[in-house]
C-alpha cells in the first residue's frame, strides 16, 4: 500500500484513544475497485475495551448507540459485545469503509495471524483434490470465513469470495508462500509452472499427510474433531502426551472439520449480527443492513 494512503488511513486514529493494534481491510481497498462510496473497515485492539470504551464516549460519543450511553455507557458496550457478540463491539459509519493492513500493532498480532495463515491453509488443503490451481486454493482459504455465515444468504455479494480472490491474487501469494514453499520442502506439495501466471499444485493425500494438516488446525477446532471422531493419547519423546484426533479416512476428517466451522461461523454471525444491531442502533443498523441487501441483490440479479 503506498505510503500516501497508509498516512490518509492513520490519520482516522488521532481522534480516537491510543489503541494497542489497528488493521484495514474491505473491498475499497482492492487495487481494482471504482467504487469510492464504499466503507473501509477498521479492527482495533486494546488491553482494556471498559476503559478505552469510557474515554473514547468522552471524545466520541457519536460512535455509540443513543441509547447505550446514558443506560450503561462503557459497561453496557463491553457487556453486549462480550455477553451477546463475539468479544467485538460494532459500529457501521464511524468513518470513512482479503488482505488486512495492519497500521499499529504492539500487541504482537502479526505473530497471532501467522498461526491464522498456517490454519487456513492447512484447512483448505484438507478440503481440496489431489489437484488444484493456487486460484482454488486462495479461493478456498477465502471461503473459510463465509461457510456457514447468514449474511451469505441474503446480504453478501454471490461472487464476494472470487472477487476477493481474482482482486488481489498477489497479495495472497505474498502471503502464503512461506507457507507453501514450507510443505514443498518437506514434499508434501508438488508444484508444476503451466503458460499461466499461476502453478497447478498437487498435494500428499495420505493418511499422515491429513493428520499434519489436522494438527495445523486451531485448537478448539481439534478438540471439536476428537469429540466426534475420538481422541487417542500418543507420548511424545519429550515426554509429554498428547491428544491426538483419530482419523479413519481423509473424507471423514474433511467433512468433520468442515461442519464445526460452518456451525462456529453460523453462531458467531448471529450472535455478531444481534451484538451489531444493539451497538450500532436501529436506524444505523437498518441502512448499513440496506446497503448490504442492495449490493447483493445487484449479483443475484
Amino acid at each position: 500500500m503506498e505510503i500516501d494512503k497508509i498516512a490518509e488511513l492513520k490519520s482516522f486514529l488521532k481522534v480516537l484513544p491510543p489503541v494497542g493494534f489497528c488493521c484495514v481491510y474491505g473491498s475499497s481497498l482492492h487495487p481494482n475497485n471504482n467504487d469510492k462510496s464504499t466503507m473501509v473497515d477498521y479492527i482495533i485492539g486494546v488491553s482494556d475495551p471498559k476503559q478505552w470504551h469510557s474515554k473514547n464516549m468522552e471524545l466520541n460519543e457519536d460512535h455509540y448507540a443513543s441509547w447505550m450511553v446514558p443506560l450503561g455507557g462503557a459497561k453496557l458496550i463491553t457487556q453486549v459485545a462480550d455477553k451477546i457478540g463475539v468479544g467485538v463491539h460494532f459500529n457501521p459509519f464511524v468513518t470513512w469503509n482479503d488482505k488486512v493492513h495492519i497500521l499499529v500493532d504492539n500487541l504482537d498480532i502479526g505473530d497471532v495471524n501467522s498461526v491464522n495463515l498456517r490454519a487456513a491453509v492447512s484447512a483448505a488443503l484438507l478440503l481440496l483434490p489431489s489437484k488444484f490451481t493456487e486460484e482454488d486454493l486462495y479461493s478456498k482459504i477465502c471461503s473459510l470465513s463465509y461457510m456457514g455465515d447468514l449474511r451469505m444468504l441474503f446480504a453478501e455479494d454471490k461472487n464476494k469470495v472470487k472477487r476477493i480472490v481474482e482482486g488481489q491474487f498477489g497479495l495472497f501469494q505474498s502471503m502464503y508462500k512461506p507457507f507453501l514453499k514450507e510443505y514443498e520442502a518437506k514434499e508434501l506439495l508438488t508444484f508444476s509452472l503451466p503458460n499461466s501466471h499461476q502453478a497447478t499444485i498437487s498435494q500428499d493425500c495420505s493418511l499422515s499427510m491429513t493428520h499434519s494438516l489436522v494438527h495445523s488446525l486451531p485448537p478448539l477446532v481439534r478438540r471439536k474433531m476428537g469429540m466426534k471422531l475420538g481422541e487417542m493419547q500418543v507420548l511424545k519423546d519429550s515426554g509429554r502426551v498428547l491428544h491426538e484426533v483419530v482419523i479413519g479416512s481423509r473424507e471423514e476428517a474433511a467433512r468433520s472439520m468442515q461442519r464445526i466451522i460452518r456451525r462456529t461461523v453460523m453462531v458467531s454471525s448471529a450472535r455478531q449480527a444481534v451484538s451489531g444491531f444493539l451497538a450500532a442502533g436501529g436506524i444505523n443498523a437498518t441502512r448499513y443492513l440496506a446497503n448490504k441487501v442492495r449490493k447483493a441483490w445487484k449479483s443475484w440479479t
